[in-house]
């Protein structure tokens, strides 16, 4: 299965749309975002996703009650709070923002999941610790890095590569 992997579309309502484009166009079967949306009003546009979303909050995100509220009212996507532990072809993925920096530390070390999907930085990377696959897929919005990305993860192969959009 290829999901979709995003982060940190910071209201930027032109790159979420070319977001959803690129994914849909991809075949995803699923996405996660790793948090950051800000705006309640942004989660409309993942209403053209192909694919289920299931989300967690950022550390910017303002008013988590109607972020939930907007969520719920597509039944294709889920807001899980803080942490999600999705397991997808067998692979146990967790998902979190990453602004707590001790948390995200030592679930990377703690080797527990096979994948682990952060956000926050901006900056995108692939790269193992041990038998773990760590994906920051970058920042949607591309305001602090200049690019707007996403990641795919094969979850066969167990690997993932970013795509500026």
């Amino acid at each position: 299965m290829v999901v979709g992997l995003i982060s940190d579309t910071h209201d930027n309502l032109p790159m979420i749309e070319k977001a959803v484009e690129k994914l849909n166009n991809e075949k995803v079967e699923l996405v996660l975002h790793a948090g950051d949306y800000i705006a309640p009003f942004t989660i409309s546009k993942f209403q053209k996703l192909e694919a289920k979303l299931i989300g967690v909050f950022g550390n910017n995100d303002g008013d988590h009650e109607l972020l939930k509220k907007k969520f719920n009212e597509n039944e294709n996507l889920e807001l899980r709070g803080n942490f999600a532990k999705v397991e997808v072809d067998g692979l146990k993925i967790c998902l979190l923002h990453g602004s707590e920096e001790e948390l995200l530390k030592t679930l990377i070390e703690s080797q527990s999941f096979d994948v682990i999907v952060h956000g926050h930085t901006h900056k995108a990377e692939v790269y193992h610790k041990g038998k773990t696959l760590i994906v920051n897929p970058g920042e949607v919005c591309g305001y602090l890095s200049g690019k707007a990305t996403v990641a795919l993860l094969d979850t066969v192969k167990k690997e993932a590569k970013i795509i500026q959009l």
